[in-house]
């Protein structure tokens, strides 16, 4: 912002009064100006702009989804748009999302050639199937099948014993 100053022989307490009314009406000026560059911000815009922000960027908004996931989705529509269509643009847009650690395997020897393993842990799954759904569906392969797959963590104790044992043969013979 502009801070008006005035000319020393003008510093009276009347002008000094004007200048802070002009300074204040100019900032709100400001402020008004800007506020349609704000609305860009996908993260802090209003949620009718947001909604305008996902219907250009060819974001739906599905059933019971939080805001907050909402506008990481609509951020991240052009970035997710390039991304798609490799496996490690898929990882990629499935961290920026939230949904965490993935692993995708293609082309295994003894499945179909198309299918697609999305390889995601019990919870992972629980908390997102929707997402997943809408993820698949506009940033996956046109001419693939997905199949999601749980890894499940399973705490193992393992002991190491050293047993020191000695083996000996004796023969007898008559």
């Amino acid at each position: 912002m502009i801070k008006l100053e005035l000319k020393f022989w003008l510093a009276g307490t009347e002008l000094t009064k004007l200048k802070q009314a002009a300074q204040s009406w100019w900032e709100k000026v400001e402020d008004w100006l800007r506020w349609p560059l704000l609305q860009m911000d996908a993260e802090t815009c209003h949620p009718v702009m947001l909604d305008l922000l996902a219907w250009q960027r060819d974001i739906t908004r599905f059933k019971d989804e939080p805001e907050s996931l909402y506008r990481l989705r609509v951020k991240f529509a052009f970035i997710n748009a390039v991304d798609a269509g490799s496996t490690a643009g898929m990882t990629r847009i499935l961290q920026r999302l939230g949904v965490g650690y993935v692993e995708i395997e293609e082309r295994m020897p003894d499945r179909d050639w198309d299918v697609v393993l999305l390889r995601f842990t019990d919870s992972q799954l629980a908390k997102n199937p929707e997402l997943l759904r809408v993820l698949i569906q506009q940033y996956g392969r046109t001419c693939r099948r997905y199949d999601f797959v749980t890894l499940t963590p399973v705490t193992l104790g393992v002991a190491l014993v050293d047993l020191n044992d000695d083996q000996q043969t004796l023969v007898a013979t008559l």
